[in-house]
């Protein structure tokens, strides 16, 4: 069946409180993706967001970003007052994002939902050790209650039952495997100023087993607030999600490739990444020079060692993705290409310039991930620089992979006649553009002129006030079984409006849909053309 959907990022939602969530917003934007006829809702990583405010660097692949808790659902709760939050200044417009007045104004707003939710944890009746999901530092963390090393088996017990202590304490129990480290994590960067794990004193960086326990035993209220947070995400986001499915829309998430190094995922696994005695990383990843990029992209990264992963089976991985497959309803995999090779530079580089290919672990890892968890719903992310044994690889998973319009048209990227709709094989995701790339409209007045010439005659575009559209429009019409338009492209919006421009720093991840914008007029239309093309 032929359907589409829009990519839209959670933080994107408009908001009064200065970013996007996952209350009354959320459903509206599920609502409007029902009237226009759409089949799925593609989001980012969910994922909290550091230095940089990247969703693809993140201090964990588990946990989901406090920024996302919607505070009135918490008044709702009887968690919050709303005199408590309603008048706070986020030094805001309403369609950006202010990331610094986020980090200091949410906490504190957070923790006085927690600090409610702790006394219902110590009110009579409800005395029962929460901690009791705490393990040794030496113990197997990636074991769940019932001993079950493949994530949390049928873990849904807890979804159901609102914010109550017995659903936190399933939660607490259920996550135990990835959770006990963030709340550790988490509670170690606050005593150290938010500083990375690399400049902790020798007992924390190395996770001395007497240092840490003593954290957890003498910080216990602190490891307890970021356990509640990750409790309070994870009842909201499993609540959008049951409504989303109930008006028939399936959810698309994305799982970066690689890990940030300031991360729980390195701190609590260094023996899987390449890292020297004192834990410092000895390559890192990005991409060589290129068209785009005449230094190429130093994304900083640690890289894997895959002769580790190897070892365990790839169990890592498979915890991973297992996890994240549940979470959503199909998962975008970013990065593919690096399962097939990889490039590094020398960590002390100061661009991506004489880096070395490297070999992945390649359809090794999800054969093991096939034979532990069957076939997933997974899109994998090839664009960049591919070779014959990527799309090999591609091939032999079986996953549909993408395809980018503005790509088609632009002579500077290898790939271009790839990325032409009349070229789409029906087995891809078909874009009009990513996170990463200009809207439609930008593109339309930022791209080198022979570049706009060439989309103009290819896709017959005679009126700029809807190129957007009619680029839509071609995009619908190719083989590909799915197609994905971005937001700010239903929208017809410009290059201000854009997520992200990849190796910058500033402005990026910062912008929101206003009020308002959502109607029942575009939805008609978005409706009018979805059935034209037969898709939904």
């Amino acid at each position: 069946m032929r359907s589409s959907g829009i990519l839209m990022h959670i933080s994107s939602l408009p908001s009064p409180y200065g970013v996007g969530t996952l209350g009354k917003a959320a459903r509206d934007f599920a609502d409007f993706l029902e009237k226009a006829g759409q089949s799925y809702w593609q989001t980012l990583p969910i994922c909290p967001t550091s230095y940089g405010d990247s969703p693809y660097q993140s201090y964990s692949t588990y946990a989901g970003n406090p920024y996302f808790i919607d505070l009135d659902l918490l008044e709702h709760e009887g968690l919050l007052h709303k005199e408590e939050f309603v008048d706070t200044d986020w030094d805001s417009a309403p369609d950006q994002i202010n990331y610094g007045a986020l980090y200091e104004k949410r906490f504190p707003i957070l923790r006085k939902a927690a600090a409610r939710f702790q006394k219902r944890l110590m009110a009579p009746g409800n005395m029962k050790q929460i901690g009791d999901s705490y393990k040794n530092i030496d113990s197997d963390n990636s074991k769940n209650a019932d001993g079950d090393k493949s994530h949390a088996g049928e873990y849904r017990s807890w979804k159901s039952s609102g914010y109550h202590v017995e659903g936190y304490r399933s939660f607490c129990q259920e996550n135990a495997f990835w959770l006990d480290d963030y709340a550790v994590y988490m509670t170690l960067k606050g005593l150290h100023g938010g500083s990375s794990f690399m400049d902790w004193e020798l007992p924390y960086r190395s996770r001395d087993p007497e240092a840490i326990n003593r954290v957890r035993t003498e910080y216990a209220g602190e490891l307890e607030f970021w356990k509640i947070l990750q409790f309070f995400f994870f009842t909201q986001w499993h609540d959008l999600h049951a409504y989303c499915g109930s008006k028939g829309i399936a959810i698309i998430g994305d799982m970066p490739f690689y890990v940030a190094l300031d991360s729980v995922d390195v701190w609590a696994h260094p023996e899987l990444f390449l890292l020297d005695e004192d834990l410092v990383p000895v390559e890192i990843a990005g991409v060589p020079p290129d068209g785009f990029s005449e230094n190429g992209q130093l994304w900083g990264n640690p890289v894997y060692r895959w002769e580790e992963h190897k070892k365990t089976g790839y169990k890592w991985w498979i915890q991973k993705i297992d996890y994240l497959c549940r979470e959503y309803d199909v998962l975008r995999i970013d990065h593919f290409r690096g399962f097939d090779s990889y490039y590094t530079v020398p960590y002390e580089a100061e661009t991506a310039r004489g880096g070395r290919w490297n070999p992945g672990p390649g359809k090794e890892l999800f054969e093991a991930l096939n034979k532990a968890i069957g076939p997933q719903r997974i899109i994998a992310e090839d664009l960049g620089y591919t070779t014959p044994a990527v799309k090999q690889l591609l091939t032999d998973t079986g996953f549909p992979g993408m395809k980018i319009l503005q790509f088609g048209f632009d002579e500077r990227d290898e790939s271009s006649p790839d990325h032409r709709p009349h070229t789409y094989p029906v087995n891809c995701v078909a874009y009009t553009g990513t996170h990463d790339n200009d809207t439609l409209q930008g593109w339309m007045e930022n791209a080198p002129a022979e570049n706009i010439a060439f989309a103009k005659d290819y896709l017959r575009l005679y009126d700029p006030d809807n190129y957007h559209w009619d680029m839509i429009k071609a995009l619908y019409t190719t083989p590909a079984a799915v197609t994905i338009v971005q937001m700010q492209d239903i929208l017809g919006l410009g290059s201000d409006c854009r997520m992200n421009v990849p190796s910058t720093m500033g402005g990026n991840w910062c912008w929101r849909m206003k009020d308002g914008m959502l109607d029942d007029a575009l939805a008609g239309k978005l409706k009018s053309v979805t059935k034209l093309y037969e898709r939904g």
